[in-house]
């Protein structure tokens, strides 16, 4: 079963950094895209980044600038390295893998960014 592990978040002060990384495995030998995804409480999920086996990214314009996408194709892994993290960048983030006809979801985990 193809299953995506993400891992990277937590709480960091307003300014700092983080880097998140999610790792799709279950016999994946080539994927269409990677993305992420985030939901803060009370709202519903939003687009952040995603890039494809090309290596072409796009951005929500609320991070285009601070945050970038990056994929290790050979190992079906993708990083989201969030720069100059604001409080409004709260919330939990999801890995999206786009395989054959199937999208597939991590997890999530927890960004918290404090003022």
């Amino acid at each position: 079963q193809v299953q995506l592990v993400e891992s990277g978040g937590g709480l960091v002060q307003a300014g700092g950094s983080l880097r998140l990384s999610c790792a799709a495995s279950g016999g994946i030998f080539s994927i269409s895209a990677m993305g992420w995804y985030r939901q803060a409480p009370g709202k519903q999920r939003e687009f952040v980044a995603i890039i494809t086996a090309r290596y072409i990214t796009g951005y929500a314009d609320s991070v285009k600038g601070r945050f970038t996408i990056s994929l290790d194709n050979a190992k079906n892994t993708v990083y989201l390295q969030m720069n100059n993290l604001k409080p409004e960048d709260t919330a939990v983030y999801y890995c999206n893998l786009k395989y054959g006809e199937r999208n597939y979801w991590g997890q999530g985990t927890q960004v918290t960014v404090s003022s």
